[in-house]
């Protein structure tokens, strides 16, 4: 078995020690934070990926260069149908969700 090194803090702890546990009101804010830049970067990700660039995109799902990179950048306040239409429609994949408790 592998010996923990005692000077690693984990992830978790870190987010702990700056925002508090989990369903702490900060804690939730940063999360809430943390899942719509994930989105903008997995949307980005996958742009990439197909080969295509933010203006491509954009031409394929009937919007704006610019609304393609302020949702890869920072995807807050899109509204659920625009994600499916760029996730389906510009880059031909699935959505898939689910809900945790």
């Amino acid at each position: 078995m592998k010996a923990k090194n005692k000077n690693l803090t984990s992830l978790e702890d870190l987010i702990s020690q700056e925002y508090g546990l989990a369903g702490t009101p900060l804690r939730t804010e940063f999360e809430a934070g943390y899942n719509d830049f994930k989105i903008g970067m997995m949307i980005q990700q996958a742009r990439k990926e197909k080969g295509m660039t933010q203006e491509q995109l954009a031409e394929k799902v009937g919007t704006s260069k610019g609304n393609i990179s302020k949702i890869e950048n920072n995807a807050k306040d899109i509204r659920f149908s625009t994600i499916k239409k760029i996730i389906e429609v510009g880059l031909g994949g699935h959505l898939d969700l689910s809900i945790k408790f």
